[in-house]
């Protein structure tokens, strides 16, 4: 995500820590402002207004929970992150029940700080974009609140497997067996809340700006190559590119999904192996369109099937949420007027083409 200039509170006395954690979120360019004690954080969120406070539980005149709670009178909307010592986990938990995103305990991984801070800003814009969602079916506008009642208990949730780790003999295979079945089943809930939330989340034109498809595209299969083992599952990815291809006014985030969501599921078609041919190129029609083209010889999609694929909620996978494709066709068809087809044969393979408009700024039609 980006996070150049996104205002970031501090509220902890230990001066260590502060300059700790003031040096990790520098390195992201984020805008730290510090406050040593609650009231002088509470003034600070009136006056600088930040999106989101790292808010440590002990503090020299005020507590965490009371300083949490004047923070939300302040403003609704701000994420909180709970920096918790040892054995401050079940207020930590308890803190999330009243309106913090996350907590991460001292002393901190930054890596795993940083993912906090990442996450915690991703749920906060997600939530405020929600609330401008009045223009979806009443089905769509009921997906924030439901994304609202589910993830409170996820977080607290995830917050107590935390605690349980921490507390108990994990060399007892099936209590390490349970954990890991609780750890997966929050994960898989946590990914279909947020698959919600994008499907009706409208689009940031702000975010629009001129993007190369094939440094898009390079990226992803970056992503993939590291996320997914090709060589043991005997995959194959060639990648062809036109070298002349022009640049597209896009949201770069949301076109990198598309592709991502696309390139996931035509590996989840080859589970013995297979070739996924993507290239890119020009259509010199009218408009001017620019095109990805994914093709794999994997299992490949009944007739029947096919007119579904783009529906919410329909799914060929067993785990699926059926809501991948259907956002990718919002994605490129409503929020940036281009065009997305399936082709698909029965244990042959499948073709997605994709088409985007050249020389079209944000919300032109």
């Amino acid at each position: 995500m980006i996070t150049f200039g996104r205002k970031v509170l501090v509220v902890d006395d230990n001066l260590e820590f502060v300059d700790l954690v003031r040096r990790i979120l520098n390195q992201r360019e984020f805008i730290v402002s510090v406050a040593l004690d609650g009231k002088t954080a509470i003034e600070k969120a009136l006056l600088e207004k930040p999106e989101l406070v790292v808010l440590d539980l002990k503090l020299p005149d005020i507590s965490g929970e009371e300083v949490l709670r004047r923070l939300k009178e302040v403003d609704k909307d701000i994420a909180v992150v709970i920096v918790t010592g040892f054995g401050g986990e079940q207020v930590a938990v308890d803190l999330m029940r009243k309106g913090a995103i996350d907590f991460i305990s001292k002393p901190i991984d930054h890596e795993a700080f940083l993912k906090s801070i990442e996450n915690a800003l991703e749920i906060r814009d997600a939530q405020i974009e929600d609330k401008r969602s009045n223009h979806y079916s009443s089905l769509e506008r009921f997906f924030p609140f439901l994304a609202h009642e589910i993830r409170n208990p996820l977080h607290a949730i995830s917050g107590a497997l935390t605690i349980i780790r921490k507390r108990v003999n994990l060399k007892d295979e099936i209590l390490k067996q349970s954990i890991t079945i609780i750890d997966d089943e929050v994960q898989h809930l946590n990914n279909f809340v947020q698959e919600c939330l994008n499907f009706v989340r409208p689009s940031n034109l702000i975010r629009f700006t001129e993007i190369d498809l094939n440094e898009v595209l390079s990226i992803v299969v970056n992503i993939i190559s590291h996320t997914y083992d090709l060589e043991s599952q005997r995959i194959k990815i060639t990648l062809t590119q036109d070298s002349c291809l022009p640049k597209i006014y896009a949201n770069y985030e949301e076109i990198k999904q598309v592709f991502l969501n696309v390139i996931r599921n035509a590996l989840e078609a080859m589970p013995e192996g297979g070739e996924l041919l993507i290239r890119t190129g020009q259509i010199h029609g009218n408009p001017r369109c620019v095109e990805a083209v994914f093709i794999d010889n994997g299992v490949g999609i009944s007739q029947e099937k096919i007119p579904y694929l783009f529906q919410p909620f329909f799914t060929t996978k067993q785990r699926g949420t059926g809501l991948g494709l259907a956002l990718c066709r919002r994605i490129i068809e409503e929020r940036h007027h281009g065009k997305i087809e399936i082709e698909s044969q029965e244990n042959k393979g499948t073709t997605v083409k994709i088409e985007l408009p050249v020389g079209r700024r944000a919300g032109e039609r």
